[in-house]
Formats: C-alpha cells, sequence, structure tokens
C-alpha cells in the first residue's frame, strides 16, 4: 500500500510518496514545488489570486504525481502561511473545487503533535523524556512528552519568515538595535514554554524542520548527501557563532555559506536566532537534527490509527471559521488518548 502527503509550507509544496505496509512509512518518490509563498503573504494579509493560482497549480501536478506512483489521494495540509490568512478558507475552497483534494490547514498544536510522533518514532524509545524544536516560516512550535505523543505543546508566532519580515525589513543586515528587539520579542513569547521544557528535563532533545538543517550543516554538520542516518547535532555554542557570521552579511552573501539556500538565505538569521534563544532559554545545550518531522507524523499516524483520524480531526477544525492561527492557541496539556 502506498500513502503520499502533500505539505504546503512558507517556500514549497512538497509530495512524498511512502510504502506503508511494513509498519514504517518508506519513500519512495519526493517532489517540490517553489512557490515561495511567505514572500508574497505579508503576516496577517490574504494569499493573493496570483499565489492561489500557483498554489492550485502545484497541489494538482502534486495529485497527478502521486496517482502515477500508485497513492491514493494525498493527505493534504497546508502551515502557518495559509492558516494565518483571513482569506483561509477561500484559499482552501480553490483548491477543493479544482483538483479535488481536501487541502486543510492545522492548528499549531496538532502540528507540534504530529511532529513529535515522527521525531519519537525516528528516535525511539531509547531517547526517553523528548523535547521538540520546529521553526517554521510563520511558527514555532515547542513539544515535550515522555509517550508516543506529547504531554504539552505550544505553537507560538516565531517563524523565521514571519519575524524577519517584522524586524529586518528593508535592513539588509539588520542594525544591531533591531537584532536586540528580535531577542527581547522571542524572550517575551518564548518564556513559558521555555519554563516548562527546564522544569520537566528532557532526556534528550531534537530539533526539526529546513531551517534546523540548514543551521546545522552551517556548524559542520553532515551533507544531505550523506544520508539520513548520519547523526547530526548542533549546540548552542556553534549557533552563537553562527549569528555572529550570518549577522554581518546581507543574504546574498549568506547564500554562498555551508547549507544556507538562496530562498532561505534572507530568514536564515532570524531562523539562527529563534534556534539560539530557544535552546538557550530551555536549558538545552545540544539538539540532534532529526530527519522526521511533520510529513512523517501525519503518515505515522494514518499507518497506526487509520484513515477515519484524519477525516475526523480535518472536519472538526475546517468546520470552525475562527480557528485560533499560531500564536493565538494557549500552552495547555494535549487531552488526547496515548497510544
Amino acid at each position: 500500500m502506498r500513502t503520499s502527503v502533500v505539505d504546503v509550507g512558507s517556500k514549497t509544496v512538497r509530495l512524498v510518496v511512502a510504502d506503508t505496509e511494513g509498519g514504517a512509512p518508506l519513500p519512495v518518490h519526493t517532489a517540490k514545488w517553489r512557490l515561495r509563498l511567505s514572500e508574497q503573504v505579508t503576516p496577517g494579509a490574504p494569499v493573493p489570486e496570483q499565489a492561489v493560482e500557483r498554489l492550485v497549480e502545484a497541489v494538482a501536478e502534486a495529485s497527478r504525481t502521486a496517482t502515477r506512483w500508485g497513492a491514493s489521494a494525498p493527505l493534504a495540509f497546508a502551515t502557518a502561511v495559509v492558516r494565518s490568512a483571513p482569506n483561509r478558507q477561500e484559499v482552501l475552497r480553490a483548491v477543493r473545487e479544482r483538483t479535488d483534494i481536501a487541502l486543510c490547514t492545522l492548528p499549531g498544536e496538532i502540528e507540534a503533535e504530529l511532529t513529535f510522533l515522527g521525531a519519537r518514532r525516528w528516535m525511539g524509545w531509547r531517547s526517553g523524556p523528548l523535547a521538540l524544536l520546529d521553526i517554521g516560516g510563520g511558527s514555532l512550535e515547542v513539544a515535550f512528552g515522555r509517550g508516543r505523543l506529547p504531554d504539552f505543546v505550544a505553537s507560538l508566532p516565531l517563524g523565521a519568515g514571519r519575524l524577519t519580515h517584522e524586524f529586518f525589513d528593508g535592513q539588509d543586515p539588520p542594525s544591531p538595535e533591531h537584532m536586540r528587539a528580535l531577542r527581547r520579542r522571542i524572550r517575551h513569547q518564548l518564556r513559558d514554554a521555555a519554563a516548562r521544557i527546564r522544569w520537566e528535563g528532557p532526556r534528550t532533545a531534537v530539533a526539526t524542520s529546513r531551517t534546523f538543517q540548514q543551521l546545522g550543516r552551517l556548524c559542520g554538520a553532515a551533507p544531505g548527501r550523506h544520508g539520513p542516518f548520519v547523526e547530526r547535532q548542533l549546540s548552542v555554542a556553534d549557533l552563537r557563532m553562527a549569528i555572529d557570521r550570518l549577522a554581518v552579511l546581507p543574504a546574498a552573501e549568506r547564500a554562498r555559506l555551508p547549507g544556507i539556500s538562496a530562498p532561505r538565505s534572507a530568514q536564515s538569521l532570524a531562523g539562527a536566532v529563534v534556534a539560539h534563544t530557544a535552546m538557550k532559554l530551555t536549558g538545552l545545550r545540544n539538539v540532534t537534527i532529526c530527519p522526521w518531522a511533520l510529513r512523517e507524523g501525519v503518515l505515522l499516524r494514518h499507518l497506526e490509527d487509520g484513515p477515519s483520524w484524519w477525516a475526523e480531526i480535518t472536519r472538526h477544525h475546517e468546520n470552525e471559521p475562527g480557528a485560533a492561527p499560531a500564536g493565538r492557541v494557549p500552552l495547555r496539556s494535549i487531552a488526547t488518548a496515548r497510544g
């Protein structure tokens, strides 16, 4: 049996087609379409019509590709850049009506829960009590747990793209004053979640997302071509030096550094500041860069709990026009049953 996932992120639309018969999602094909939605959508503003057109085309092509690889209709979701847009429902409706794909958005809490599941499965039970950090374009997800699903999660408006637009717009590189203002915002938003992580005292800490992968490579981790089974670590001390390096360079020159891609070079500095501040406040000296994250969590939950969970969770949240976007979801314990 083959299952596919379509992930509409801040930069790309990504497709993963995986064999799921053996109890683990083993990818057989991946593809991506670069849309750079975060560069076209101002935080709090609607998704422009032209961007919606390109999104519809990308999801349609992803669906056709999944069919060619023998998978059923994709489990399709959009993250913070669409979730936070005031015309979210119109965007989702356009995709559904023109592609027959039921694209949905998930609350940041649910994204964190699924990302935690993916990381837990990758790291295994030997990792013990586990803390998770995930930096996206629009939000930062934080989670902690001892079991299959997390004991608590938080989704905060601290995405690398969002903060770059808010604090560094028109500054390349930014001034020391804007850097200090950014750190103050991150410390304020993270205070409660960081205190919970410190209190729990996790045995293992993992970081997911392209932001952490690129920062890891910048700080000396093995390149992606070495495969997913090479252990990659990122230390708070190395991050501090990476920030000093990134802060004096314009975005075009950051793109020449190891691991920093041109599409993400502008937001790499804000991402590094979020990562460093989060690790400092939570007391995490090192994190393991985990290759499994949200997409794998969706596949695992589908595999382990059956297709009904996806239908239930998407129906529940998409029938609520006022569902809270990232940053407005309160920090709370997850009340779902543990597996």
